[in-house]
């Protein structure tokens, strides 16, 4: 699969699982600057805390303001295993943020490891898959057996994707599996609410694909789309933590 070169690529050594302070990455586009005397910028402001309120109940919202050409639509979700406190932390933590580091841009787009924020006011994307851009992170560690770790993380991935398809499951799949007597390979893959079960499939099979493109043999890997999310470890990272070292999130 050839991506495009909005794609942004960062390597990184996962070693800690972190609070969502710090956003993972933005998109600001920058062929969709606000004109002066637009409402745009206002129903951005006005759009922003409705989405901060509306998200943690059900960790998924979806909204719009103003009207014709200003009409701005927004979509935030939270990562599915997270609590409601650390969702709505995390949507008002993206909500403030993304205004700030987009101030110009009237389609932008923020990424944390709790959740994900985005608002374009050129048409509505509720419901539309987008893979571009795409941010992706590699460990930067390599698997000391390559084929056995390739064959166990197809069938996780394999395994995930199939439940998150599922409408019961709300595009969410997440589990573990032992890779050998001493280590455990641990996988999420999440789509957005707002796509069909085709849509998501589909989207994740393209996320999925990054794998063997720049993470190949890597110990941990994510691909954050607008639209999907996977990722694995050799570590957990997604609630319940069950780890010796670890407490249940309650």
């Amino acid at each position: 699969m050839k991506l495009s070169y909005e794609v942004a690529v960062f390597l990184v050594l996962c070693v800690t699982i972190a609070e969502s302070v710090h956003p993972l990455g933005k998109f600001c586009n920058k062929r969709t600057a606000i004109s002066n005397g637009s409402k745009i910028s206002a129903n951005i402001d006005s759009l922003l805390p409705e989405l901060a309120l509306k998200t943690p109940p059900n960790a998924f919202a979806t909204s719009f303001s103003g009207e014709d050409e200003d009409r701005v639509y927004g979509l935030a979700q939270c990562r599915g295993d997270v609590s409601t406190k650390d969702c709505s932390s995390c949507v008002q933590d993206a909500a403030k943020e993304i205004k700030q580091r987009c101030p110009n841009e009237a389609d932008a787009r923020i990424w944390y490891d709790y959740c994900f924020l985005r608002y374009n006011s050129k048409s509505s994307f509720i419901g539309e898959v987008n893979t571009s851009p795409g941010i992706l992170y590699a460990n930067v560690k390599n698997v000391s057996d390559p084929e056995t770790f390739k064959k166990v993380l197809g069938a996780l991935m394999d395994q995930k994707r199939g439940e998150a398809v599922e409408p019961r499951n709300e595009g969410l799949g997440k589990g573990e599996t032992q890779l050998s007597p001493l280590s455990t390979l641990y996988a999420l893959v999440q789509c957005t609410r707002d796509l069909s079960q085709i849509d998501c499939a589909q989207c994740l099979a393209l996320a999925v694909e990054n794998f063997d493109h720049f993470c190949d043999n890597k110990k941990g890997c994510r691909v954050l789309y607008s639209s999907c999310y996977v990722r694995y470890e050799l570590y957990p990272f997604f609630f319940p933590l069950t780890s010796d070292n670890t407490t249940v999130k309650p």
